[in-house]
């Protein structure tokens, strides 16, 4: 067993912390007269009490306040000798459990825990501060103190609750059931600081049924009820402050998950969906409130997923991954003066002994154990080099003691050390430095010692750490070659095309102002940097292309230098840019505007791995949990920061052939789907926040809602990169109600605003762009008409109003967000829509009169005779409009009579109805899908390298035959064929 080291002895108090204690020594006499008379004849017969207090009231401005604010707090301390003396393992149990007798509502609950709490913690921090208490007594002290109030705070509130509720009964056992609470992180290893929020989990047995109140209640409503009344308890802030800050973000799926969930469910979702931070995260757990028996079935039913029963070689990789997280967040945040994440700091110490407990703890059951410092000791069992595991507890120690006194000092949570000097004075003193030169060199000492075992644990593979030489060609050429011309020549010399022009632009940049202007560290990364990207790109063929479009890059992160450190120290996603660039210029030039996409190179599993809808939605619904829901500008940042990187996954794997044409239509359609749900939920929250919930008719009818139908290529499934979202808005709300908030608007008003609202978060050009341009144009009666319209409207203006190629267009349509009722009330009005009998002549004459309109506006204008014909890949004849309008023409012609041709909006699959119903020729089917395919692979391609849709092409073009037999198909049906 690791043992506690011991602290560096105090020396006198400096002088100028001696006159401010008597400062406010003398201020709390003049306010508290019998209390000051008190605190004066205690300090002239006690020398230790009395240099305890300069100590703490000159350092501990947050203990000083509550004394003076509070004297009966100090004055109840001392005469009870609680402040000098440790508490026993029922300590605060008792203490609490004495307060709360006569306690019998949540009013007086409330106020009792935060009178204890600020008792409580007084003396903790006095006791750190001089330290009378080493720091597991300090660590342990505060986590009892914060079990302690959990479980009185439950033995309170469960009454409370079943007498409104009844009595919680499992179904199986019809036995009563109470909830077990889990401690996560430092709660669950003992190990909590001076101003810790704790993290919980809360379960319960069964599933079943109160019993004993008018009415029964799941146990599931009962606990969440019994949970949210806990955590009121403990976190909400009244006069008399608050008890801990509580974080429930550790349960399953997050704040989307529900508060409380019975054994079996928790069970279920470890097994099927635990993730492997989950797994780290779970290796602290431990049962901190609830029946003993059923705390240890929930840990038994917890155990398999957290420790594997073998050595968990499997791990290490998720352990890399983590370590490089951790460690690009150092980097990128330029994170040094922060004694928890900066290198060498508590949170490696942590990752250390958590990395060896993954790994073995299936095996070897010492590892199945919270606390760091027995973990530390099983690592000095010959695990760790002789002597390190004791390194790491001593710099934890010191680490742990120092964020202590910077919490300490104001009760603030914080792990940052000072910039001013008063303060930094008082962090060495309580350290017992006689200056803060002398606490920092040890500091420094620690962290080097951690930083240095830490870098071996969880490192690259041989093939990651192997440091690929410099072409020393490439570093004479970025630092020797002194104009345009030596650049130009030398980079022909080592191979790479359009050297002229690639010469010019290094040239520029080099003697750039911002390059000149740079500090010589960050000077030193990029003449690193630069070399290195060379050679990189001078392994692919398309390598000139690849540094054409990195240099812009280059320009835009010179100011960020976190950029080039994340990709000298990640090879791989060096590499990975440079190959993605060099297959697609719409990739390079979305990196370049928006450089935090970077990120994503940094593991290839998740860069090339395809997601499907779900995973998509949790991911978005994760990635929104961290932003605070009334932040509109923050949410509207981080939706464009996600759909830009799930937009690069996409292209990555479109270029490495991963998913096929149609796929990555899927994908970006999904993506698309996803954030309008989430728009769709900030819209709304926003809206009832300010207006109250829409009016009803009647009480008892479903809340009014909201659809968003997508037509074209959303509704097509046929997004492509840059697509604009061609959206209709339906609501199902009595336009004679009104919302029931203080600022209640007639519904109509509500919903149109509702509307406003997602297409400003959804259009709005911010420092990160805007998330999708939305066209809303093909609602009824176009622009002219309301942005939003009810169910019946929107019947009625289909049925009676419609052009025929605003049918041509419901062909395409489908709800993608929002009421489900009023989707299955739109698929019921396009139906009997798109079903209806219609003049077949009239028909083919509008869709014939609507495509040659489209085709003299949009198309190319090139003439059938140019040798070099020019194609507009959508807009000319026999391109991807005219499939479309074929497509469209049967659906309109002959739906009523074949059903099936409604079932799906997307090209493809309907002309696979019409040659299935015999409409048209297997062949001709063929032809057209053959063309459709084509025509859009192309498309995609030219996006990502940012060219036109317009190609050149002659006689002998693989395009001529295609187009031709698109062309006789149109025409022989149009024709009367």
């Amino acid at each position: 067993m690791i043992e506690m080291s011991g602290t560096c002895t105090q020396p006198p108090l400096p002088e100028c912390f001696q006159v401010e204690a008597e400062k406010r020594i003398d201020t709390f006499c003049q306010r508290h007269g019998e209390a000051g008379q008190w605190l004066r004849e205690r300090l002239d017969g006690d020398a230790s009490f009395a240099s305890q207090l300069a100590l703490v009231w000159s350092c501990s401005q947050a203990v000083y306040e509550t004394c003076v604010t509070w004297p009966d707090v100090l004055v109840d301390l001392v005469v009870t000798g609680d402040l000098f003396a440790a508490y026993d393992q029922q300590g605060y149990l008792d203490r609490l459990a004495s307060r709360l007798v006569a306690v019998g509502d949540e009013h007086a609950l409330l106020r009792e825990l935060r009178l204890f709490r600020r008792r409580e913690m007084t003396r903790i921090v006095w006791r750190d501060f001089t330290r009378q208490a080493a720091l597991l007594e300090t660590t342990g002290d505060v986590t009892r103190l914060a079990e302690a109030c959990i479980q009185r705070a439950l033995a309170v509130l469960q009454p409370l609750v079943e007498a409104q509720m009844g009595t919680p009964v499992g179904q199986y056992s019809g036995r009563p059931q109470q909830m077990v609470v889990l401690g996560m992180g430092k709660m669950g290893a003992w190990e909590l600081n001076v101003s810790s929020d704790i993290d919980l989990i809360f379960a319960f047995p069964e599933t079943g049924e109160t019993r004993g109140a008018r009415r029964q209640y799941s146990n599931q409503e009962f606990f969440i009820r019994l949970a949210q009344k806990l955590i009121q308890a403990l976190d909400n802030h009244t006069v008399d402050g608050f008890v801990f800050r509580v974080d429930m973000r550790l349960r399953p799926y997050g704040e989307s998950g529900a508060l409380v969930l019975n054994f079996d469910a928790m069970e279920e979702y470890y097994q099927t969906q635990g993730r492997d931070w989950e797994r780290y995260a779970m290796i602290k757990a431990r049962v901190v409130a609830g029946e003993p028996a059923d705390g240890d079935a929930l840990m038994a039913i917890l155990r398999p997923f957290t420790y594997r029963k073998y050595i968990d070689f499997t791990a290490i990789q998720s352990l890399r991954d983590m370590k490089t997280l951790i460690n690009r967040e150092v980097a990128r945040l330029g994170i040094v003066d922060d004694v928890k994440k900066s290198a060498g700091g508590i949170r490696e110490v942590e990752f250390i002994a958590q990395a060896f407990q993954l790994i073995r703890g299936g095996k070897d059951k010492r590892f199945q154990n919270p606390s760091l410092q027995h973990i530390l000791g099983v690592l000095d069992d010959g695990i760790l080099p002789s002597g390190e595991a004791g390194r790491l507890w001593e710099a934890y120690v010191f680490l742990r003691n120092t964020e202590h006194v910077l919490q300490g000092m104001r009760d603030k949570q914080t792990q940052l050390l000072p910039d001013t000097a008063a303060e930094r004075d008082i962090v060495a003193v309580v350290m017992g430095f006689a200056d803060w030169a002398g606490f920092f060199a040890r500091l420094q000492q620690h962290r080097y010692a951690v930083k240095a075992i830490y870098a071996g644990i969880a490192a690259e593979t041989p093939e990651e750490r192997e440091q690929t030489p410099l072409n020393q060609q490439a570093k004479n050429l970025w630092l020797g070659a002194v104009d345009k011309e030596s650049f130009a020549a030398e980079l022909a010399a080592m191979g790479f095309r359009d050297a002229e022009a690639i010469g010019n632009h290094l040239f520029t940049i080099r003697a750039s102002r911002p390059v000149k202007a740079l500090t010589a560290s960050v000077r030193d990364r990029l003449d690193n940097f630069i070399p290195l990207l060379l050679g990189l790109c001078l392994e692919r063929e398309a390598g000139h292309l690849a540094l054409q479009r990195i240099l812009p890059l280059v320009e835009s992160i010179l100011r960020r230098s976190a950029y080039l450190v994340l990709l000298l120290e990640n090879r791989s996603a060096l590499r990975q840019l440079v190959y993605l660039c060099s297959e697609s210029s719409w990739i390079a030039e979305q990196v370049s505007r928006y450089p935090a996409l970077l990120d994503e190179l940094l593991d290839p599993r998740t860069l090339f791995t395809p997601q499907d809808k779900e995973a998509i939605r949790q991911d978005l619904r994760q990635y929104m949990l961290r932003i605070p829901s009334e932040d509109l500008e923050a949410q509207m940042e981080a939706l464009r920061y996600f759909r830009r990187a799930q937009a690069l996954r996409i292209a990555a794997c479109e270029v490495e052939g991963v998913l096929p044409l149609m796929k990555v239509s899927d994908n970006l359609t999904w993506l698309a789907e996803v954030i309008l749900e989430q728009v769709l939920a900030i819209a709304w929250d926003w809206m009832v926040g300010r207006h109250g919930y829409p009016g009803k008719m009647d009480p008892a009818d479903a809340m009014p809602g909201l659809s968003v139908i997508g037509y074209g290529k959303l509704g097509g499934l046929e997004l492509g990169h840059s697509s604009d979202l061609d959206l209709v808005f339906i609501h199902n709300a009595d336009p004679g109600q009104y919302t029931d908030g203080d600022k209640s608007i007639d519904n109509n008003t509500f919903f149109m605003r509702l509307c406003q609202r997602m297409i400003h978060i959804l259009s709005t050009q911010t420092p990160s762009g805007d998330l999708y341009e939305v066209d809303a144009r093909l609602r009824p009666n176009g622009n002219s008409g309301m942005l939003v319209t009810t169910v019946p409207a929107f019947e009625k203006y289909q049925r009676e109003d419609a052009w025929t190629w605003e049918h041509q267009a419901l062909v395409r349509a489908r709800p993608v967000a929002g009421d489900k009722a009023i989707a299955t009330a739109f698929e019921h009005i396009r139906q009997a829509v798109l079903g209806a009998a219609r003049d077949g002549e009239k028909l083919r004459a509008d869709v014939v009169e609507m495509r040659e309109k489209m085709r003299s506006q949009l198309g190319s204008k090139s003439g059938e005779g140019d040798s070099r014909q020019k194609f507009h890949l959508k807009q000319d004849a026999g391109g991807i409009v005219d499939i479309e309008f074929l497509v469209q023409f049967h659906v309109l012609r002959h739906a009523g009579e074949y059903p099936d041709l409604m079932e799906f909006t997307d090209n493809m699959r309907i002309l696979d109805a019409i040659g299935r119903d015999g409409l048209l020729s297997p062949e001709r089917v063929a032809s057209l899908q053959e063309a459709y395919v084509h025509y859009r692979s192309l498309g995609h391609r030219l996006s990502l390298q940012g060219a036109s849709s317009v190609i050149e092409m002659d006689a002998d073009s693989t395009f001529q035959p295609l187009r031709q037999k698109v062309t006789a198909i149109w025409n022989q049906v149009f024709s009367g064929g």
